[in-house]
């Protein structure tokens, strides 16, 4: 019996250290991590390249100062102190409080009362793509991100409206205060929750073809510019009729006719399992404050209902985290990786910890993967993301215009998409927020990111 409970005690230990020890360690309730605040001086956080993105000034008179070199452009991502905590400053608390510098050196500091220097978090995110996201955006209200599809690797984040992290005490109360719509404090890469219009085209027409393997090729649809079914009228962007189409040519066109007609023809129970298998309805693996997806279909769901959620409109919500996660998969094989930003913890020029990437699960299928690419990249060249057509790298891709106040002609605009093969795919999912369509307005910031990174 003794030997028994010793085993289960060390069994314990061990699971502890590998699966909680670093949210117990990183737990705002963590007595130990006050005491390290008053003995350290915090950490820089840096760029992948090195690049310093944030760190501690320390004045003539020992007062420390958190500067922030980039404001507004990382002030989500690194986030800020002061006022609690966010972004990479929250996950990363504990790794830039604790000092690994020689034993000797903090036993002398104890003796002088002087601080430790704490440990530098090197992040995943490039700056050259952070700042061609930023620029393209141009100060309008949305978000960007963009994933390395093979490790989950967050390159860039970007949201609007922002604040400058190095002024948010000064700023707090008109920053909280009521009358201030913006949500300048919300990360809307991580924590906005939209409609995803014509993008879920894509989750949508992964679901036509599993549940019919062997006929969605023989799947045609004659488009007048409004489906009107029992129950239900979809129109078509401006109407248009598209006339007859395959189903290609259906996602080429993003008819909402033919979608509409495909929603009829899905198990709503099968189309919920494969969106939950996609990450909706549960709470991301991500570290940083994120929300959850929602997707919600049943047996008793209007023809209306299923209409709308096919096309992407509905109850249906999705954060644009989540929108380059499943497109990542889609680059990486059917693959998906679970996203992450910390890269590693540095003391000095010495790596003291690293951050591996992880596969979250196999989502999709080689033959459905290879139809999605297929479809996505015709949306390219023949469709309504021709903005980035180039001979620099074969892009793959699907925009969406998203309604989100009823009776209104005012729509988000969407795209995600990837680009390059293999360890050199990159994910982009963009949402610009009233914008317009999602081909006239984000598909260009896309563009931007793409050319930042294959351009060099």
């Amino acid at each position: 019996m003794f030997l028994f409970v010793f085993a289960a005690f060390v069994g314990y230990f061990v699971w502890f250290q590998v699966e909680e020890s670093g949210q117990v360690i990183n737990n705002t309730y963590n007595g130990r991590i006050e005491t390290l605040e008053e003995s350290t001086i915090r950490g820089q956080i840096l760029a992948s390249d090195g690049t310093i993105l944030a760190e501690t000034v320390v004045d003539e008179d020992g007062n420390e100062t958190r500067y922030y070199p980039y404001g507004e452009m990382l002030a989500h991502t690194t986030g800020y102190i002061g006022r609690g905590k966010t972004g990479v400053e929250s996950l990363a608390n504990y790794y830039l409080l604790n000092s690994h510098q020689s034993i000797w050196t903090q036993f002398a500091n104890d003796l002088t009362e002087e601080k430790n220097i704490g440990d530098n978090v090197r992040t995943t995110i490039d700056l050259d793509l952070q700042q061609a996201a930023w620029d393209a955006m141009d100060g309008r209200t949305g978000a960007a991100v963009v994933l390395e599809a093979s490790t989950g690797k967050i390159l860039a984040m970007v949201s609007n409206p922002g604040f400058d992290p190095n002024r948010i005490n000064e700023q707090w109360e008109e920053l909280t205060a009521e009358t201030n719509n913006d949500a300048n404090l919300l990360n809307r890469a991580t924590q906005g929750l939209y409609p995803p219009g014509s993008t879920f085209k894509l989750v949508t027409l992964l679901e036509f073809i599993r549940e019919y393997p062997d006929t969605w090729q023989d799947f045609t649809y004659d488009c007048q510019g409004v489906n009107e079914g029992e129950g239900y009228t979809i129109r078509c962007y401006d109407s248009t009729a598209h006339g007859h189409l395959t189903l290609e040519e259906a996602l080429v066109a993003s008819c909402n006719g033919a979608f509409a007609a495909i929603g009829q023809m899905l198990d709503p129970e099968e189309f919920t399992k494969t969106c939950e298998s996609l990450l909706f309805n549960q709470r991301l693996p991500l570290g940083l404050a994120s929300s959850s997806s929602s997707f919600s279909l049943t047996e008793e769901s209007t023809a209306w209902t299923v209409a709308r959620t096919a096309i992407g409109q509905g109850e249906t919500q999705i954060t644009p985290i989540l929108s380059a996660m499943i497109t990542a998969a889609i680059a990486n094989d059917g693959v998906m990786m679970q996203p992450y930003i910390l890269d590693s913890v540095w003391a000095g020029d010495t790596r003291v910890e690293s951050f591996d990437s992880e596969v979250l699960g196999t989502v999709m299928s080689a033959q459905e993967v290879s139809v999605l690419k297929e479809m996505m990249r015709a949306v390219i060249t023949d469709g309504t993301a021709n903005s980035l057509k180039t001979d620099l790298y074969d892009a793959y891709g699907k925009t969406g215009t998203a309604e989100y106040i009823t009776g209104s002609d005012t729509t988000h605009a969407w795209f995600t998409g990837f680009a390059g093969e293999g360890d050199e795919a990159i994910a982009v999912s963009v949402i610009l927020e009233g914008a317009g369509t999602g081909s006239s307005q984000a598909a260009p910031v896309a563009a931007a990111i793409f050319e930042a990174y294959f351009s060099r």
